[in-house]
């Protein structure tokens, strides 16, 4: 094993779902979080993760006991001098991202490859404010983590071949598969899905039709497994319309206009699965 010990970054959804599928196969894990109760419920993602895996794939034995005990919960950003390579799932807001960096460059190795777990902000962007720009790598992992075999690894302008290499290996000792695609905000999947997420928003905001019916369509009509507004209740509303913002913000362009409808869900604190509620409920 190549990388035996794996720095991950922010512990919510993303990260907590990065910290199971790297422990279920066998990588020690320190996973940092700024909040005690965000990590405590990491935890509990982690345990309730691992059962779920395992009741939807019966042909792979996972030991939970080891799994648990190879993750490092911690706030404490120094643990991260000891890891081999970084993964970052810090929410998509630019300053906060800013800050992380600025603070994991310091700590970590200069030869730990930094992944950048994001579905939106520019890997150019990112690697330009490190010291390490041809180190840093984009890695767009899809929710949830373990369940899900493909990830889209980003090359940003500084990126250099090698890490793209390192990046694949990485990803093949937790069994993903990538597609490596160029550094344009959204990437490829996310242009498309915020797109069409934003826009089905827009249809229950004109009343069009009702979020079942929306979802109803595209599972039966195109045969999709989830339709547009149940997948962004897995994401989190939150990380949608952030999202949506980037993509407003890089392109310029009113087709990434959040929907006022998403705007004042998220206000209102309706966050998808995570919190209970958003198009549909979970309460």
């Amino acid at each position: 094993m190549e990388f035996k010990s794996v720095g991950v970054v922010g512990a919510g959804v993303m990260g907590a779902g990065v910290a199971q599928s790297l422990a279920q196969t066998g990588h020690q894990v320190v996973l940092v979080d700024i909040s005690d109760d965000v990590l405590a419920n990491a935890k509990k993602e982690v345990r309730n993760g691992l059962r779920a895996f395992s009741l939807f794939n019966k042909k792979e034995t996972i030991d939970h006991k080891a799994s648990m005990e190879r993750i490092s919960y911690t706030t404490d950003y120094e643990r991260l001098a000891e890891v081999d390579f970084v993964v970052e799932n810090v929410t998509e807001k630019w300053p906060i991202k800013k800050e992380v960096y600025g603070r994991i460059d310091t700590i970590c190795r200069p030869d730990v490859v930094f992944a950048v777990n994001t579905s939106a902000i520019s890997i150019t962007k990112v690697g330009g404010i490190t010291k390490r720009a041809p180190k840093v790598v984009g890695m767009h992992f899809m929710n949830p983590v373990p369940m899900k075999p493909m990830v889209e690894v980003i090359r940003g302008f500084h990126t250099a071949p090698e890490t793209i290499e390192t990046a694949k290996r990485f990803l093949a000792e937790i069994n993903k598969q990538c597609v490596v695609v160029e550094d344009m905000p959204g990437f490829v999947s996310n242009r498309v899905l915020m797109l069409t997420i934003n826009e089905a928003a827009f249809l229950i905001q004109d009343k069009v039709a009702s979020p079942a019916d929306v979802d109803r369509i595209f599972k039966t009509c195109f045969e999709h497994r989830m339709g547009p507004l149940e997948t962004a209740d897995l994401i989190g509303l939150d990380t949608i319309l952030y999202s949506i913002e980037v993509l407003y913000e890089s392109y310029n362009d009113s087709k990434y206009r959040p929907c006022p409808l998403l705007k004042k869900m998220v206000d209102a604190g309706l966050h998808g699965r995570k919190s209970g509620r958003g198009f549909f409920s979970y309460e």
